[in-house]
């Protein structure tokens, strides 16, 4: 019995201590003279509004200027990041034909392209249909 005792006392104890949040402790940071800031990637942003509206960084571009203004981008900073994000909802305009023109036009571009979403559900992946 008093070895069960002992057992539940080291159990809380040990619970006890792990309670303790690290990120309280106060910590003095140096700078080094060598050091450098980091400097996140730029990054060029397309989107489709519900509208079926083209937008570079929230500026409206045309389809047919899309590949150039993606390759201006290019040409100034090649470690640009490209993004592609299609609004959620509900809309009345069909966006999977804008969506599929977006992506034929910069692919001859050879620029890669990062899709942006939310991760499906937990649900969805469990059962494998798509957006339930």
């Amino acid at each position: 019995m008093i070895d069960v005792i002992f057992l539940l006392l080291v159990f809380f104890i040990y619970a006890m201590v792990m309670m303790v949040r690290v990120d309280l402790v106060p910590m003095e940071l140096r700078t080094f003279e060598t050091g450098q800031p980091a400097e996140p990637a730029p990054a060029a942003t397309i989107s489709i509004d519900l509208t079926g509206a083209v937008f570079i960084d929230r500026e409206p571009v045309t389809l047919a200027d899309l590949a150039k203004t993606i390759q201006a981008r290019l040409s100034a900073d090649p470690t640009t990041v490209v993004y592609l994000a299609v609004a959620e909802g509900d809309s009345e305009v069909d966006r999977a034909p804008v969506l599929q023109d977006v992506w034929d036009r910069l692919r001859p571009t050879g620029v890669t392209i990062n899709l942006v979403g939310r991760p499906a559900d937990q649900a969805s992946t469990t059962t494998g249909t798509p957006g339930s």
